[in-house]
Parts: C-alpha cells; sequence; structure tokens
C-alpha cells in the first residue's frame, strides 16, 4: 500500500501564496497537524517513510515517525513543483488555473513546465511500487505532488485545472492508493 500525506500548515499556506522550493517551516497548526496524522497513523503498519527534503515536509515526517524508528529516506524527486517567477505570490496574482492545466502545458521563464513535473512524479513513483512491491510505503510530500500521484494511481488526468479537479490533498490529509497500476509499457 502507498500511503500519502502533504505537509502540515505553513504561514505561507494561510497566506494564501503559492510556495514551490521555498522553504518554509510549519506553524504551530502544522505541528498539530501532523502529530494527528501521527495518531491516525499509529495502527497502520508503515515500512519506510519517503520524504521530500524541504523543511515542512521532513517536520511533518520526524512528527508522524515519533515512536515509530521507521526509516525515512529523503528524496529530491518529490521536492515540491518549482514555481520560479510566481514563487510567493498569492494564487489571484497570476493564472494559477492555467498554471495547473496538464493540457496547456505552458513553458514560462524560471517556473517548471507541468509536464515536466508530472515526468518527475511519475519516474519516482515507477520507482516506487516497483522497489518496494508488498511493502507499505508513506510519502511524505507536497500539495502540488499530490496531484500527479493521484493521476498516476487512477490512471487518468482531467481536463482544465487540475487544482480545481478535488485532486490537491489537504494539509496532513493522507491519501492511500494500491500497488497494482499499470506499467509503463501499458499506459
Amino acid at each position: 500500500m502507498i500511503y500519502v500525506t502533504r505537509h502540515g500548515q505553513t504561514d505561507w499556506n494561510v497566506q494564501k501564496k503559492v510556495m514551490g522550493r521555498c522553504d518554509e517551516p510549519l506553524n504551530e497548526t502544522g505541528l498539530q497537524q501532523a502529530e494527528e496524522t501521527r495518531n491516525n497513523l499509529l495502527n497502520t503498519k508503515i515500512d519506510i517513510i519517503i520524504c521530500s527534503p524541504l523543511q515542512r515536509a521532513k517536520q511533518t515526517a520526524e512528527v508522524i515517525n515519533t515512536g515509530r524508528n521507521i526509516p525515512i529516506i529523503y528524496d529530491d524527486r518529490i521536492i515540491e513543483r518549482d514555481f520560479g517567477e510566481f514563487e510567493g505570490k498569492q494564487t489571484k496574482d497570476f493564472d494559477f488555473h492555467g498554471y495547473w492545466n496538464y493540457y496547456k502545458n505552458e513553458q514560462y521563464q524560471r517556473a517548471e513546465n507541468i509536464q515536466s513535473f508530472f515526468e518527475r512524479i511519475y519516474e519516482f513513483l515507477k520507482d516506487v511500487t516497483e522497489k518496494y512491491q508488498g511493502k507499505n510505503v508513506l510519502i511524505v510530500a507536497h500539495g502540488g505532488v499530490s496531484i500527479p500521484v493521484n493521476c498516476f494511481f487512477n490512471n487518468r488526468i482531467p481536463e482544465g485545472s487540475l487544482v480545481d479537479a478535488g485532486l490537491v490533498l489537504g494539509n496532513c490529509q493522507v491519501a492511500s492508493y494500491t500497488q497494482d497500476v499499470k506499467t509503463s509499457e501499458e499506459r
């Protein structure tokens, strides 16, 4: 089973600022959310935690792992999408919904192209599902990362804005997926 959670709340989340590679820590609410997730997962067998190297994800993973001693691996491939020139802006200050449209596939000055982002996350997921077949894996990452994760396991990329399609996990929300996915040859 693959479990995926988004990091706990940060101040930028509250301010509705987009946060890609900016290394913001969890706020007090975010720490409490991580604690609640830890409690909710206490009776769930987890063999390994794979975590984004950004501080907000690391803090979340460490809180969830408190008292459990589960190995944590940090993987750069699940770092949040690079927002480039949009980093720190509020979602209302640019075409946020177009930015999350897979089929629009816009090219930006510095921000990461959505199809390149999906490719990065899909490669990571292919590796994880092959390497940890039969294991319970918890992935601790970001809201943006939760979008291609959902699309990968459901083998579907909806039209339009993917943030409007209900694919983004809330802070410390957990989703679970079986590892029985189509191989790249079957896709």
